[in-house]
């Protein structure tokens, strides 16, 4: 129930990456022998696939480690190479570390950041945002599905601001990307971030979209060493990744609706169960959030000790593991400290059952 955290690799995903290690294991630069032409045939193929299923152009999308590298790149390639313009980048209070620790090191480098606030729902308010942006404004990092409350902001709106200002507007969409339909310009995205680990495909492996006209971003290359995928990030391309996250972004696809429809009610029925305890919560908001994702104060009553034995949930996000503060998300939202400290993400996915949620609500409710 931490899907949020990581997901299952689909056996199919598994079956499709296996001929990339051992049959077709060229590195896809080299251009001399038929082992090279093989990887780059498959990187080229599968790129292609992946572009059409969030609606852009091959050429737009940089094959990346990750959503954190992506993050990395987009913000502080973005903010070099547009110094001349300004120094001055919008964010939220609920973003995801990996942004506002990216944003932390700019400051220190003379950079302006705003950090908009929330509602006690999670959600910016608008006006906020366009009341913010300045003549130095270069861009806006907002994600599209916070990752521990599964509240979703309104980025069609964000985005027509941040154009109609002259403005990049950077979107983490890593929790949105292979659980909702996207495309990237009809939206109106500049750039955005994801990894396939959150969406059945293999761990260490992501893009990062870049925007080529209307508008057309320039970033700054922040890993040298040889001048790959346009001079963007270098190094040797994943092929067995690349074939991964494209064929687990397609099954997702396929079978969209059965997908949805299948996680929706799980998520449904564990809150409805759950509610029925006196004084237990759902933080942020329950009408614009994700169909997989709930985020639940217990009260002192609910002992969850024996529950974490046996089920997986967290308790805010695993890249901000290594901190022993309470979440900054529902800090953001106003949720007082005690409260925070008994609140668990639930995060689900294709591969959970009813039967997993009737048994946690039984024993929970056994406990209790």
């Amino acid at each position: 129930m931490d899907n949020n955290a990581t997901t299952k690799v689909d056996d199919l995903v598994l079956e499709a990456i296996w001929p990339y290690y051992n049959q077709f294991y060229g590195n896809a630069s080299s251009n001399l022998h038929a082992y090279g032409w093989e990887a780059k045939a498959a990187t080229e193929t599968h790129i292609e696939q992946i572009a059409g299923l969030i609606g852009c152009e091959p050429h737009e999308l940089i094959i990346t480690s990750g959503a954190t590298e992506s993050i990395n790149l987009a913000i502080k390639g973005i903010a070099e190479a547009y110094k001349s313009k300004g120094n001055h980048i919008i964010t939220c209070e609920t973003e995801h570390k990996a942004v506002l620790d990216v944003l932390k090191v700019l400051e220190k480098f003379g950079y302006e950041i705003s950090y908009l606030s929330v509602n006690k729902e999670g959600l910016i308010d608008l006006e906020e945002l366009k009341s913010a942006i300045r003549t130095t404004s270069i861009m806006v990092c907002i994600m599209s599905v916070n990752n521990e409350t599964g509240v979703m902001q309104d980025i069609e709106s964000i985005a027509q601001a941040c154009n109609q200002n002259d403005v990049f507007f950077f979107s983490d969409v890593t929790q949105h990307v292979g659980k909702l339909k996207l495309n990237v310009k009809e939206i109106g995205l500049a750039c955005a971030s994801f990894s396939a680990h959150k969406f059945h495909g293999p761990k260490g492996i992501g893009a990062l979209y870049l925007s080529s006209k209307n508008p057309r971003v320039n970033i700054i290359e922040q890993i040298n060493g040889g001048g790959h995928q346009n001079k963007k990030r270098s190094g040797t391309l994943n092929v067995p990744g690349i074939v991964g996250m494209a064929t687990a972004l397609k099954l997702f696809d396929e079978n969209y609706w059965e997908i949805t429809a299948h996680v929706s009610k799980i998520k449904n029925y564990f809150e409805h169960q759950l509610l029925d305890v006196d004084g237990l919560r759902i933080n942020g908001s329950t009408k614009h959030r994700i169909y997989n994702t709930s985020n639940i104060f217990f009260p002192e009553k609910c002992d969850l000790k024996l529950l974490k034995q046996r089920f997986a949930f967290a308790s805010g996000s695993a890249c901000s593991s290594a901190s022993d503060e309470p979440s900054h998300v529902l800090k953001a939202m106003s949720i007082p400290i005690q409260e925070i400290k008994g609140s668990y993400r639930f995060s689900f996915s294709k591969h959970n059952t009813l039967d997993d949620v009737k048994l946690f609500v039984k024993m929970l409710k056994e406990i209790l």
